[in-house]
């Protein structure tokens, strides 16, 4: 199970890095400002959901926390 596991991550890192690779070579070969505004916009859609999802664990968790207390 850890070896598929492992597998699995490795793979995975050399398709993120192809797809750096890939976002680095349509950039530079844009002469315009308009592309590279686009990929830092949806960079920045990506990064949204992670911290909604800690933010929402968070607020379970204080939620659950909040009702023990009132309950004892």
């Amino acid at each position: 199970m850890k070896r598929i596991f492992l597998a699995g991550c490795l793979l995975l890192s050399i398709a993120g890095h192809a797809q750096c690779a890939m976002c680095r070579a349509a950039l530079e070969s844009s002469n315009g400002s308009i592309k590279a505004e686009s990929v830092n916009d949806g960079i920045v859609y990506l990064m949204i959901f992670p911290y909604l999802l800690v933010g929402l664990v968070g607020f379970a968790v204080y939620r659950l926390r909040s009702r023990n207390k009132a309950v004892d």
